[in-house]
């Protein structure tokens, strides 16, 4: 999370956050909307309305996350580390690493050794898909990046926090997988009817079914919880440097531009999280007022 993007926890009459309230059924009516990239005429981008005004906010650090698996809520979803999609996101894996100190990172000493793949590195060998992939070493049963509770730099992603800290941006600094999340983004060549293609972008919503089969197997995913869904913002307008990357600075106005046009129409297609979300606020004010 950045400053001033902490969630608006729900909180219960008793003074609890109320964790674990059910997830909402993954099948439900959304709104899209599509344009065109007013950077590049044959660039159709169809966003998810539903998604991207839904009030999702990262809950991580709160009694309100309880972690993918069950057992471990303090690391959230950076349990089973981060696989690296190419050599660019590699390389700015590695340009992250090196502004860490051990003030900055619990497992420095651990993690920071010359060769990254190394006993003392921080990347391992696995599989994605049946291919040799590249992600991020596991220590101590979370990514070797999580710092504890207790840490005194505090708990959470150590690249998250020194990008914070140096006022820079975590995506510039993050694997991919983990500054995108949850929203995802999806990329296709549609033939038309008279025979010409275009590049489609969907920009969506990366719930349980994102992860494959393993999704349906995760103990808690926020996307899908009302527990998630108290940020301040919109995710169009919490997630607007990372959409930006994803979509360049044009298509990204263009977005926005449409989200806030929708706002002020009024959705049709709530999240249902939001919606869940929003009546147990009004209850417990209307409780609070009695």
């Amino acid at each position: 999370m950045r400053p001033g993007q902490l969630p608006l926890i729900a909180v219960s009459p008793d003074g609890s956050t109320s964790p674990g309230t059910p997830e909402v059924p993954l099948d439900f009516p959304r709104e899209w909307f599509e344009f065109f990239d007013p950077a590049d005429p044959e660039h159709l981008i169809s966003i998810d309305l539903t998604w991207l005004l839904s009030r999702w906010s990262c809950v991580f650090g709160t009694p309100a996350c309880q972690g993918i698996v069950a057992g471990r809520p303090d690391d959230g979803c950076c349990t089973h580390g981060a696989y690296l999609t190419d050599d660019d996101d590699r390389a700015r894996l590695t340009a992250g690493v090196a502004m860490l100190t051990p003030d900055d990172w619990q497992f420095y000493k651990k993690g920071s050794g010359d060769d990254p793949l190394g006993p003392h590195g921080y990347l391992e060998e696995s599989d994605l898909d049946d291919e040799p992939a590249l992600k991020t070493r596991v220590h101590k049963g979370a990514c070797i990046f999580a710092n504890r509770p207790g840490f005194p730099a505090g708990q959470g992603c150590a690249l998250h926090a020194v990008a914070l800290r140096r006022g820079i941006e975590p995506l510039t600094v993050k694997p991919d997988v983990c500054w995108q999340l949850p929203v995802r983004r999806e990329e296709n060549w549609v033939t038309r009817p008279d025979g010409t293609q275009i590049l489609k972008t969907t920009v969506t919503e990366y719930d349980r079914r994102g992860w494959g089969e393993g999704g349906h197997d995760l103990q808690w995913y926020c996307t899908g919880s009302p527990d998630a869904h108290v940020g301040a913002a919109p995710v169009f307008e919490s997630y607007a440097p990372e959409l930006t990357e994803m979509l360049g600075a044009p298509a990204y106005e263009e977005l926005a531009k449409a989200c806030r046009r929708r706002t002020q129409l009024g959705i049709v297609a709530v999240h249902p999280a939001t919606a869940a979300a929003t009546e147990r606020r009004t209850t417990d004010i209307k409780y609070e007022q009695l």
